[in-house]
This record gives structure tokens, C-alpha cells and sequence, in this order.
């Protein structure tokens, strides 16, 4: 895997839109910023791949305030997403 760094996109699928970026690396977890909603700290175990400059999380697993936010976030750029 590639080695993780500040500023790389976060996603929460492979191939969708990233849902964020990495602000901070730690030891076992990542903060990452969600527009409009801040920073919100996951643990590595949360990666599933990380290639390109991009880091994608297991969406099935994420915290639920990160999913509600990411799921805000987009309806903030689509009001049609629910």
C-alpha cells in the first residue's frame, strides 16, 4: 500500500467522489476534514486501499456521525441525494 500522507482525498467507495481529505497521520488512525461538518478522527483499520494519492475507507463500518456528514456533504452539492 501507499504510504498515507496529509492532503490526499478520502473516499468512501473506489471509483465514487471523495468525501474528504487527510489533515493528520497517526500511529493507528487518520483525521480526516469533511466540508461543512470538520474533523473527524478513523482508525487505519477503517483503509481499505490507498493508492494515487487517495485513501478509501470501509464505508460499511465508518462511525456514524462520519457517514451522516458525508452524507450531508453530498446533499449539500446535490439537494436530489437523500
Amino acid at each position: 500500500m501507499e504510504r498515507i500522507q496529509e492532503e490526499f482525498q478520502v473516499f468512501d467507495r473506489e471509483g465514487g467522489d471523495p468525501v474528504g481529505a487527510v489533515r493528520q497521520v497517526m500511529a493507528n488512525q487518520l483525521v480526516i476534514y469533511v466540508e461543512n461538518a470538520g474533523d473527524f478522527e478513523v482508525p487505519l483499520a477503517m483503509v481499505t486501499a490507498v493508492h494515487d494519492g487517495k485513501v478509501v475507507l470501509d464505508a460499511a463500518r465508518l462511525d456514524p456521525r462520519l457517514s451522516d456528514a458525508i452524507r450531508r456533504a453530498r446533499q449539500a452539492e446535490d439537494p436530489r441525494i437523500s
